[in-house]
């Protein structure tokens, strides 16, 4: 279960103030895996980092009943001057599993052969993800955050990502952002769109789908 409670989050932009996130009050429901849809600019992105504890809102809270993943795809807690192997030791001690096993599992997952020993600084973007989408799948979590990271890599490689992401999805939760209506059918089950602040639910992922096409072809200043 993750609720939001209240939950507000805006910037400055250019001296003016932007509501991106507006008094949100939803619970999203637990054994769902649930695509998170909306406008570019919409806030999908804010919100998923709010969830993971990587952004603070400006006001109101999120709570939550089980672990979740940080969102994959995004690098910003890895160290830069340390190698993909030693980034993986440590966040294997901070959340508690055994460290060969993930070492392991993300070398071997991640194909990016001698980089796996270099400092992540010197990786592409590319590699990041593939190296920060290894380590979530080699940690159990309740609820994982995925945003495009199934996009990453050749037509194999992304048939190997959606593979293992398929299974940790038989014993979890996820919220997935994607632009892939058909990756949207394969691993998810129901839909919240994002729009003008506030998040609607949708327990048939279609219905949500369509909701969001709509929206789409809504001229930019009237959506």
């Amino acid at each position: 279960m993750i609720r939001f409670e209240n939950l507000t989050k805006g910037y400055w932009v250019r001296g003016q103030w932007k509501t991106v996130i507006d008094n949100l009050n939803a619970t999203l429901p637990t054994g769902k895996s649930l695509a998170l849809l909306g406008r570019n600019g919409a806030g999908k992105t804010t919100l998923m980092r709010m969830i993971a504890g990587n952004e603070r809102p400006t006001s109101g809270r999120i709570l939550t009943d089980g672990t979740i993943s940080w969102p994959v795809g995004y690098g910003g807690s890895f160290h830069a001057d340390l190698t993909g192997m030693q980034n993986t030791r440590f966040i294997a001690r901070v959340y508690g599993v055994d460290t060969e096993e993930l070492v392991a599992f993300v070398e071997d997952f991640a194909e990016i052969g001698e980089h796996f020993h270099m400092p992540v600084r010197t990786y592409s973007s590319g590699m990041k993800s593939r190296l920060t989408f290894g380590i979530s799948m080699g940690i159990p979590f309740d609820t994982y955050l995925v945003d495009e990271v199934t996009a990453v890599g050749d037509a194999r490689f992304r048939l190997k990502s959606q593979a293992v992401f398929r299974a940790r999805m038989a014993n979890a939760s996820a919220v997935v952002v994607s632009h892939n209506t058909k990756d949207l059918y394969a691993f998810c089950d129901a839909a919240v769109v994002l729009y003008d602040g506030k998040l609607q639910f949708f327990d048939r992922l279609y219905d949500g789908i369509k909701l969001h096409e709509e929206l789409m072809a809504l001229p930019p200043k009237a959506a």
